[in-house]
């Protein structure tokens, strides 16, 4: 067995008196494909939101390939990361978000070729090559020149997706990506997606309500709440047949809703 890529270990996340994250461990193994579901407010997003040093952690270790993520060696011991050591191993994870954040005053080419030149120096014609070849897999070639202002949402995203491409992290992590679009637009994205997962050995987490892309992308799945994982499995064990009453609840609920699997 490969170590896991990502170690979790009980880590806590606390805001105020508010505990969104209560002694949470897990582990990602290189090239797996992690679905996490549950309802609104049970600690999905945060996990991730840790994973990319955007929130810090109360309590606990994480360990990124190998190598503590809020904590550095020295001196024998450990010590908490300085920025410099964060924003190295910042480049190992790549993050898409709900709302795309692209910058509205650059355009789509510029979008994705802007991080390697600042953070890796990656000369700009070198840049822009990868940044083609990787809009082009999104099905986004044909807009390099084109403003956010002028996509839809859908194609926002997916020049979202290739600008976290761009750093050619090892993680990928997927945040609610398609609950900002049109209904019609979701497909659109969740193609891009399926052939990430299809055609890279990317290690990728994914938040989301969409239970039969869930179902379909990941090798594993892990229901979420209050700040716990209740239950982990197969996709087909914990959509068809799930063991613990919390989750058999929630899935009827997202059933009931119009959510197919």
């Amino acid at each position: 067995m490969a170590a896991p890529i990502i170690r979790i270990d009980s880590i806590t996340k606390r805001y105020g008196p508010l505990t969104v994250l209560d002694g949470l461990s897990m582990e990602v193994l290189p090239g797996e494909k992690l679905a996490l579901i549950g309802p609104s407010g049970s600690g999905k997003t945060t996990i991730l939101r840790i994973l990319m040093t955007l929130e810090t952690i109360s309590g606990g270790h994480i360990e990124v390939d190998g190598e503590q993520l809020y904590h550095m060696p020295r001196n024998g011991g450990l010590v908490p990361a300085d920025e410099r050591y964060l924003h190295r191993m910042r480049e190992k994870i790549g993050m898409v978000f709900q709302h795309f954040n692209l910058f509205p005053h650059k355009c789509v080419l510029d979008n994705v070729t802007l991080a390697p030149m600042l953070t890796k120096g990656v000369a700009k014609a070198e840049a822009e090559k990868r940044a083609m070849e990787l809009l082009d897999m999104v099905g986004m070639a044909d807009k390099a020149k084109s403003m956010p202002a002028q996509l839809s949402g859908g194609q926002k995203q997916r020049v979202a997706i290739a600008r976290a491409l761009a750093l050619s992290p090892k993680i990928m992590l997927f945040d609610e990506v398609t609950s900002a679009l049109d209904p019609e637009l979701v497909e659109e994205v969740l193609n891009v997606m399926r052939k990430l997962a299809a055609e890279t050995d990317m290690t990728m987490l994914l938040v989301t309500h969409e239970m039969g892309f869930a179902h379909d992308f990941a090798d594993r799945v892990l229901f979420f709440d209050r700040g716990k994982i209740v239950e982990e499995g197969k996709p087909d064990d914990i959509f068809r047949h799930p063991r613990q009453e919390r989750t058999q609840t929630f899935l009827r609920k997202i059933l009931a809703a119009g959510h197919r699997l």
